[in-house]
């Protein structure tokens, strides 16, 4: 490769590892955010990791190969691991390190295979607390469909949010699912509180690309210095062990057509539900997800609840399209990982 597109490649690095940066620091993450500051600084060919990384054949951005997390996750899986006992007293509970003591004690887990080879996996942003959001929009389709409801989770992971009836709330003041279950999310609200409904779940199932066997892995892609993430996590994985939602490994639109070419339950709706996936899904995923839905909403009650982020939009969302009729709701502004919700009750979608 000519050396000029050598160093367009490794400037595009770079600056998804500066892109990433700011999302953590924004998000509430400050270590995680100087960790991606300070790879993106240091990473060079002298290691196996840096030249994974540097020759990323794809978009690295946060939006697409996401390589910053993918790097950061492995990091932290092997710090959980104890196979990296200098960094490990770097991260939190410890104070936030300087640059250059972050800098020397990443040098040796660069140089490790395991770490450039686990590049390849992507990252399982199962985020526990985005139940809180989809709960919401969960009364609401169940007060308008008033029957009993199939979830289908599109980019489901292990699975965490599948079982989202499990877990307790409060929700603007609204106390709502299970309140004795050792998972309660909490989110700041703003505006009223979402339609006090009941939510009959009557099945359940989800797809993801690559749903990950052993869900310990999802805690090494929670921010370190988010302790509260970390321990919903903890939980939720732990009730997850005991009772595990069924999930298939395939490709979402292939799977979301399977599922919606056969008949629904009899005097039930289905709900198709997805948080912060539709954005990693290729535009031609897109559109026969778009279309297998529209195409079974046209015969059946139907909602598709989309926790996500439009590119024209810079906040996340929460939207619902019901059927009969396809309305489109803009319910609600969110926080990605659902720690803040501004409802909107009424209001139109734009």
């Amino acid at each position: 490769m000519p050396a000029s597109a050598t160093d367009a490649r490794e400037e595009r690095v770079r600056a998804a590892f500066a892109e990433q940066a700011g999302w953590c620091a924004k998000l509430g993450s400050p270590f995680t955010a100087r960790l991606c500051a300070v790879l993106g600084e240091t990473l060079d060919r002298a290691t196996p990791t840096g030249r994974r990384a540097l020759d990323w054949p794809g978009d690295p951005s946060s939006g697409a190969g996401a390589l910053a997390l993918r790097l950061c996750g492995g990091l932290h899986a092997l710090v959980r691991a104890g196979a990296l006992p200098a960094l490990a007293t770097l991260y939190p509970p410890a104070p936030m390190p300087g640059e250059t003591a972050l800098r020397e004690a990443l040098r040796p887990a660069l140089a490790r295979d395991d770490l450039a080879a686990g590049l390849d996996l992507p990252p399982q942003t199962n985020e526990v607390g985005r139940s809180a959001v989809l709960y919401a929009g969960l009364l609401a389709a169940a007060g308008a469909l008033r029957r009993p409801l199939h979830l289908l989770e599109l980019g489901a992971s292990a699975g965490l949010n599948l079982i989202l009836d499990r877990y307790g709330y409060d929700l603007g003041g609204l106390a709502t699912g299970d309140r004795a279950s050792p998972v309660q999310l909490r989110p700041t609200w703003k505006g009223a509180p979402p339609p006090d409904a009941e939510v009959p779940i009557a099945g359940r199932r989800g797809v993801d690309l690559d749903p990950p066997d052993d869900p310990e892995r999802l805690l090494a892609y929670v921010w370190p210095d988010q302790r509260e993430r970390l321990a919903a996590a903890a939980a939720a994985i732990g009730m997850l062990k005991r009772d595990p939602p069924p999930r298939d490994r395939g490709d979402a639109a292939e799977w979301i057509e399977m599922q919606l070419a056969r008949p629904a339950a009899e005097g039930s709706a289905r709900i198709i539900m997805h948080s912060v996936a539709y954005q990693y899904f290729p535009a031609a995923t897109q559109a026969r997800v778009t279309a297998a839905i529209e195409a079974a909403g046209a015969r059946e009650p139907l909602a598709w609840l989309r926790m996500e982020k439009r590119p024209e939009e810079e906040k996340y969302s929460l939207r619902l399209r019901l059927w009969p009729g396809g309305e489109d709701r803009l319910l609600a502004w969110v926080h990605p990982h659902g720690r803040e919700v501004r409802w909107l009750a009424e209001a139109p979608a734009r």
